[in-house]
């Protein structure tokens, strides 16, 4: 029973051996001398705004569109293993996921409604 979990075992072994050659790789690649200049926040040449303090405040609009991505990625993840095996399932597998279907299409009609996916 044990001989299942091997390959398991072994691929988060190699996980975690590329982890921390990454870690040392990078300390031991890396620049060794830090100046004023080079820790300076640099983007485009333009010189950066301050922040105000606690980070400033974010528009809504990024986190619906990042629980939108999530939403629609976890419907193609549900969706790849119903059309893999849908001769299997029969009639039980097509109604379950025309209700998920329906259940999703209802959130985006939601969404489409209340203006989240414009980008103005």
């Amino acid at each position: 029973m044990l001989t299942l979990y091997v390959p398991i075992l072994i691929l988060a072994a190699l996980s975690a051996v590329f982890a921390v050659f990454s870690l040392v790789a990078g300390h031991l690649a890396g620049p060794r001398r830090w100046n004023r200049a080079k820790l300076q926040a640099y983007e485009s040449g333009i010189e950066p705004t301050p922040q105000p303090r606690g980070g400033g405040r974010f528009p809504v609009k990024y986190y619906i569109t990042a629980m939108l991505f999530i939403v629609f990625d976890i419907e193609i993840i549900f969706l790849y293993p119903w059309a893999v095996a849908f001769d299997k399932l029969g009639l039980f597998g097509l109604v379950e996921m025309v209700t998920f279907i329906v259940t999703v299409l209802v959130a985006y009609a939601y969404v489409w409604r209340r203006g989240g996916l414009e980008w103005d």
